[in-house]
Protein backbone atom coordinates (compact mmCIF):
# COMPACT_ATOMS: atom_id res chain seq x y z
CA UNK A 1 0.00 0.00 0.00
CA UNK A 2 1.34 3.15 -1.02
CA UNK A 3 2.43 5.68 1.97
CA UNK A 4 0.88 8.75 -0.11
CA UNK A 5 -2.99 8.63 -1.72
CA UNK A 6 -5.06 10.60 -3.35
CA UNK A 7 -8.55 11.07 -1.73
CA UNK A 8 -11.43 12.21 -3.19
CA UNK A 9 -13.97 12.78 0.03
CA UNK A 10 -16.27 15.93 -1.17
CA UNK A 11 -14.96 15.87 -4.67
CA UNK A 12 -18.48 15.98 -6.33
CA UNK A 13 -18.74 13.82 -9.01
CA UNK A 14 -18.66 16.21 -12.16
CA UNK A 15 -15.22 16.75 -11.00
CA UNK A 16 -13.96 13.53 -9.97
CA UNK A 17 -12.99 12.22 -13.27
CA UNK A 18 -10.89 14.81 -14.01
CA UNK A 19 -9.03 15.05 -10.55
CA UNK A 20 -8.50 11.37 -10.46
CA UNK A 21 -6.71 11.46 -13.54
CA UNK A 22 -4.98 14.40 -13.18
CA UNK A 23 -3.71 12.55 -9.90
CA UNK A 24 -3.00 9.07 -11.86
CA UNK A 25 -0.93 11.43 -14.39
CA UNK A 26 0.86 12.88 -11.84
CA UNK A 27 2.06 9.39 -10.47
CA UNK A 28 -0.22 8.29 -7.83
CA UNK A 29 -1.16 4.86 -7.52
CA UNK A 30 -3.23 4.76 -4.15
CA UNK A 31 -6.87 6.20 -4.85
CA UNK A 32 -9.21 6.13 -1.96
CA UNK A 33 -12.95 6.25 -2.40
CA UNK A 34 -16.38 5.09 -0.77
CA UNK A 35 -19.75 4.14 -1.42
CA UNK A 36 -20.70 7.11 0.56
CA UNK A 37 -18.96 9.60 -1.62
CA UNK A 38 -20.91 9.01 -4.73
CA UNK A 39 -17.95 9.06 -7.11
CA UNK A 40 -17.11 5.74 -7.48
CA UNK A 41 -18.18 5.50 -11.01
CA UNK A 42 -15.95 9.03 -11.85
CA UNK A 43 -13.28 7.56 -10.27
CA UNK A 44 -13.62 4.27 -12.37
CA UNK A 45 -14.02 5.82 -15.55
CA UNK A 46 -10.63 7.78 -14.49
CA UNK A 47 -8.61 4.76 -13.96
CA UNK A 48 -10.18 3.23 -17.28
CA UNK A 49 -9.33 6.05 -19.10
CA UNK A 50 -5.71 6.69 -17.78
CA UNK A 51 -3.79 4.09 -19.28
CA UNK A 52 -2.05 2.96 -15.78
CA UNK A 53 -2.30 -0.86 -15.29
CA UNK A 54 -4.97 -1.66 -13.00
CA UNK A 55 -2.81 -3.65 -11.23
CA UNK A 56 -0.17 -0.70 -10.18
CA UNK A 57 -3.29 1.13 -8.73
CA UNK A 58 -4.13 0.48 -4.69
CA UNK A 59 -7.97 1.33 -5.18
CA UNK A 60 -9.91 1.58 -1.85
CA UNK A 61 -13.53 1.54 -1.33
CA UNK A 62 -16.00 1.48 2.07
CA UNK A 63 -19.23 0.00 2.79
CA UNK A 64 -22.02 2.65 3.10
CA UNK A 65 -23.39 2.83 6.97
CA UNK A 66 -27.19 1.59 5.51
CA UNK A 67 -25.48 -1.18 4.44
CA UNK A 68 -24.18 -3.52 7.36
CA UNK A 69 -26.88 -6.05 7.05
CA UNK A 70 -24.60 -9.15 5.15
CA UNK A 71 -26.75 -9.26 1.92
CA UNK A 72 -26.54 -5.36 1.54
CA UNK A 73 -22.75 -5.93 2.40
CA UNK A 74 -22.87 -8.53 -0.40
CA UNK A 75 -24.92 -6.57 -3.10
CA UNK A 76 -23.41 -2.85 -2.29
CA UNK A 77 -19.86 -4.49 -2.66
CA UNK A 78 -20.53 -5.63 -6.06
CA UNK A 79 -22.97 -3.00 -7.03
CA UNK A 80 -18.92 -0.81 -6.32
CA UNK A 81 -17.19 -3.13 -8.23
CA UNK A 82 -19.22 -2.51 -11.21
CA UNK A 83 -19.09 1.75 -10.84
CA UNK A 84 -15.57 1.21 -10.03
CA UNK A 85 -15.43 -1.04 -13.31
CA UNK A 86 -13.10 -3.70 -11.83
CA UNK A 87 -13.50 -6.95 -10.33
CA UNK A 88 -11.45 -6.38 -7.41
CA UNK A 89 -10.66 -3.98 -4.73
CA UNK A 90 -7.17 -3.66 -2.87
CA UNK A 91 -9.19 -2.80 0.16
CA UNK A 92 -12.52 -2.74 1.28
CA UNK A 93 -13.33 -1.05 5.01
CA UNK A 94 -16.37 -0.87 6.88
CA UNK A 95 -16.83 3.10 6.86
CA UNK A 96 -18.16 3.65 9.82
CA UNK A 97 -18.90 1.44 13.63
CA UNK A 98 -22.08 2.78 13.96
CA UNK A 99 -22.31 1.72 17.70
CA UNK A 100 -25.99 3.14 17.96
CA UNK A 101 -27.55 1.17 15.38
CA UNK A 102 -28.31 -2.41 14.27
CA UNK A 103 -28.86 -3.37 17.84
CA UNK A 104 -25.23 -2.29 18.94
CA UNK A 105 -24.05 -5.38 17.04
CA UNK A 106 -20.92 -3.55 15.76
CA UNK A 107 -19.32 -6.53 13.97
CA UNK A 108 -22.17 -7.08 12.11
CA UNK A 109 -20.91 -6.71 8.56
CA UNK A 110 -17.52 -8.54 9.67
CA UNK A 111 -18.37 -12.08 8.56
CA UNK A 112 -19.73 -10.78 5.17
CA UNK A 113 -16.35 -8.57 4.58
CA UNK A 114 -14.22 -11.74 5.34
CA UNK A 115 -15.95 -13.82 2.39
CA UNK A 116 -15.32 -11.16 0.03
CA UNK A 117 -11.61 -11.46 1.72
CA UNK A 118 -11.78 -15.32 0.76
CA UNK A 119 -13.29 -14.67 -2.73
CA UNK A 120 -10.12 -12.77 -3.66
CA UNK A 121 -13.01 -9.95 -4.47
CA UNK A 122 -11.27 -7.65 -1.68
CA UNK A 123 -7.70 -7.98 -1.25
CA UNK A 124 -7.41 -6.99 2.12
CA UNK A 125 -9.87 -5.75 4.66
CA UNK A 126 -10.13 -3.49 7.64
CA UNK A 127 -11.96 -0.62 9.40
CA UNK A 128 -12.85 3.30 9.14
CA UNK A 129 -13.24 5.42 12.03
CA UNK A 130 -13.17 1.99 14.88
CA UNK A 131 -12.53 3.16 18.54
CA UNK A 132 -10.22 0.61 20.43
CA UNK A 133 -13.76 -1.29 21.70
CA UNK A 134 -15.06 -1.39 18.36
CA UNK A 135 -12.09 -2.96 17.33
CA UNK A 136 -11.95 -5.62 20.17
CA UNK A 137 -15.63 -6.50 18.84
CA UNK A 138 -14.69 -7.37 15.33
CA UNK A 139 -11.67 -9.19 16.93
CA UNK A 140 -13.72 -11.40 19.01
CA UNK A 141 -15.95 -12.33 15.93
CA UNK A 142 -12.79 -14.08 14.67
CA UNK A 143 -12.03 -14.70 10.59
CA UNK A 144 -9.44 -12.22 8.92
CA UNK A 145 -8.22 -9.58 10.98
CA UNK A 146 -8.33 -6.12 10.09
CA UNK A 147 -5.49 -4.63 8.10
CA UNK A 148 -6.45 -1.06 8.12
CA UNK A 149 -7.64 1.61 10.69
CA UNK A 150 -8.64 4.70 8.48
CA UNK A 151 -9.25 7.57 11.71
CA UNK A 152 -9.31 11.43 11.48
CA UNK A 153 -5.98 12.72 12.41
CA UNK A 154 -3.95 15.98 12.03
CA UNK A 155 -2.35 18.62 13.96
CA UNK A 156 -5.16 20.09 15.85
CA UNK A 157 -6.15 16.11 16.62
CA UNK A 158 -3.27 13.84 16.73
CA UNK A 159 -5.20 11.16 17.94
CA UNK A 160 -2.34 9.39 19.40
CA UNK A 161 -4.10 7.31 21.50
CA UNK A 162 -6.22 5.29 19.34
CA UNK A 163 -3.24 4.93 16.77
CA UNK A 164 -1.01 3.74 19.24
CA UNK A 165 -4.12 1.36 20.61
CA UNK A 166 -5.02 0.05 16.44
CA UNK A 167 -1.09 -0.49 15.89
CA UNK A 168 -0.90 -2.93 19.64
CA UNK A 169 -3.72 -4.34 17.79
CA UNK A 170 -1.43 -4.93 14.08
CA UNK A 171 -3.61 -2.74 12.20
CA UNK A 172 -1.99 -0.07 10.24
CA UNK A 173 -3.29 3.74 10.68
CA UNK A 174 -4.26 6.16 7.94
CA UNK A 175 -5.11 9.67 8.45
CA UNK A 176 -8.56 11.11 6.66
CA UNK A 177 -8.49 15.05 7.00
CA UNK A 178 -4.65 15.06 7.13
CA UNK A 179 -4.63 18.82 6.65
CA UNK A 180 -7.42 19.22 8.80
CA UNK A 181 -9.73 20.64 5.96
CA UNK A 182 -7.11 22.75 4.96
CA UNK A 183 -7.86 24.70 8.43
CA UNK A 184 -3.98 23.95 10.01
CA UNK A 185 -2.04 25.75 6.67
CA UNK A 186 -2.78 29.21 8.39
CA UNK A 187 -1.10 28.38 11.33
CA UNK A 188 2.53 30.49 11.35
CA UNK A 189 4.52 27.75 12.68
CA UNK A 190 3.74 25.66 9.89
CA UNK A 191 4.35 28.92 7.39
CA UNK A 192 8.09 29.36 9.25
CA UNK A 193 8.92 25.14 8.79
CA UNK A 194 7.36 25.20 5.45
CA UNK A 195 9.85 28.61 4.84
CA UNK A 196 13.11 27.06 6.24
CA UNK A 197 12.49 23.20 4.34
CA UNK A 198 11.76 25.37 1.02
CA UNK A 199 8.48 23.16 0.84
CA UNK A 200 5.06 24.23 0.90
CA UNK A 201 2.82 24.59 4.32
CA UNK A 202 0.98 21.09 2.62
CA UNK A 203 4.17 19.31 2.36
CA UNK A 204 5.15 20.16 5.82
CA UNK A 205 1.96 18.47 7.47
CA UNK A 206 1.82 15.56 5.22
CA UNK A 207 5.85 15.08 5.82
CA UNK A 208 5.16 15.19 9.53
CA UNK A 209 2.08 12.04 8.94
CA UNK A 210 4.83 10.01 6.82
CA UNK A 211 7.44 10.76 9.65
CA UNK A 212 5.24 9.29 12.27
CA UNK A 213 4.34 6.19 10.11
CA UNK A 214 0.87 7.11 8.68
CA UNK A 215 -0.21 6.53 5.36
CA UNK A 216 -2.46 9.56 4.22
CA UNK A 217 -4.03 10.63 1.22
CA UNK A 218 -4.74 14.78 0.48
CA UNK A 219 -7.23 15.68 -1.43
CA UNK A 220 -7.00 18.76 -4.12
CA UNK A 221 -8.95 19.50 -7.33
CA UNK A 222 -6.05 21.77 -8.17
CA UNK A 223 -3.12 19.74 -10.70
CA UNK A 224 -0.56 22.40 -8.93
CA UNK A 225 -1.34 21.23 -5.23
CA UNK A 226 -1.77 17.27 -6.34
CA UNK A 227 1.55 17.09 -7.94
CA UNK A 228 3.33 19.23 -4.85
CA UNK A 229 1.82 17.10 -2.71
CA UNK A 230 3.68 14.00 -3.85
CA UNK A 231 6.94 15.79 -2.96
CA UNK A 232 6.64 14.95 0.50
CA UNK A 233 9.36 12.68 1.24
CA UNK A 234 12.12 15.09 0.06
CA UNK A 235 11.08 17.11 2.61
CA UNK A 236 12.48 15.82 6.23
CA UNK A 237 11.15 17.48 9.32
CA UNK A 238 13.62 18.19 12.39
CA UNK A 239 12.85 16.90 15.64
CA UNK A 240 12.21 20.75 16.77
CA UNK A 241 9.94 20.76 14.04
CA UNK A 242 7.82 17.80 14.85
CA UNK A 243 7.30 18.95 18.30
CA UNK A 244 6.27 22.35 17.08
CA UNK A 245 3.62 20.52 15.13
CA UNK A 246 2.50 18.33 17.40
CA UNK A 247 2.07 21.41 20.04
CA UNK A 248 -1.01 22.10 17.96
CA UNK A 249 -2.72 19.41 19.49
CA UNK A 250 -6.25 20.45 20.77
CA UNK A 251 -7.12 17.01 21.69
CA UNK A 252 -11.14 16.40 21.00
CA UNK A 253 -11.42 19.94 20.47
CA UNK A 254 -9.21 19.64 17.32
CA UNK A 255 -11.76 17.52 15.40
CA UNK A 256 -12.86 18.06 12.21
CA UNK A 257 -15.23 15.38 11.57
CA UNK A 258 -17.76 12.98 13.62
CA UNK A 259 -16.84 11.01 17.38
CA UNK A 260 -17.07 7.31 16.30
CA UNK A 261 -18.73 7.29 19.64
CA UNK A 262 -21.74 8.98 18.75
CA UNK A 263 -22.22 8.82 15.11
CA UNK A 264 -25.22 7.25 13.48
CA UNK A 265 -26.35 8.84 10.30
CA UNK A 266 -27.59 6.10 7.91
Amino acid sequence: MPRLGFGTYKIEPARAKEAVLAALEAGYRHIDTAQMYGNEAEVGAAIAESGVPRSEIFLTTKLNNPNHEPADVQSSFAASLDRLGTDYVDLFLIHWPLPTRYGGNIALPWPTMCELYESGQAREIGLSNFLAEHIEAILQVGGVRPAVNQIEAHPYFRNDELRAQSHELGLVTQAWSPLARGTVLNEPIISDIAQDRDATPAQVVLAWHIQRGDTVFPKSVTPQRITENLGIFDVHLKSEDIAAIDRLDRGPEGRRGSDPATMDRL
